[in-house]
């Protein structure tokens, strides 16, 4: 059977990768995202680790609320990129301090 400690370890793990993914890369947009992505599956999957385990359904509940507010985040974060590749030709995130008003 696999305790909660198998599950707080593998959220662990995805969260590094997540920290690191951000920092170790700061060129491409895109896999700035996915790291925020996998840093926010590691947190989903400490909810229902933690909801199962106490047996409440309150961490299923934000589980959904965070999946929800990373799919409307990743759908405008990708519709923001394809405009700005149109306007400038490439997604450096150096040329993002161009987008200021």
């Amino acid at each position: 059977m696999i305790g909660i400690e198998q599950y707080l370890t593998v959220a662990a793990f995805l969260f590094v990768i997540g920290i690191f993914g951000i920092f170790l890369n700061r060129k491409n947009v895109i896999v700035i995202m996915m790291s925020i992505e996998l840093m926010l599956l590691a947190v989903n999957i400490n909810f229902v680790a933690f909801s199962v385990h106490l047996g409440d359904l309150v961490g299923q509940v934000f589980t959904l609320f965070i999946l929800t507010v990373a799919a409307a985040e990743a759908a405008i974060g990708l519709a923001i990129l394809v405009v700005f590749y149109r306007n400038r030709g490439a997604i450096d995130v150096e040329d993002v301090n161009a987008m200021k008003g």
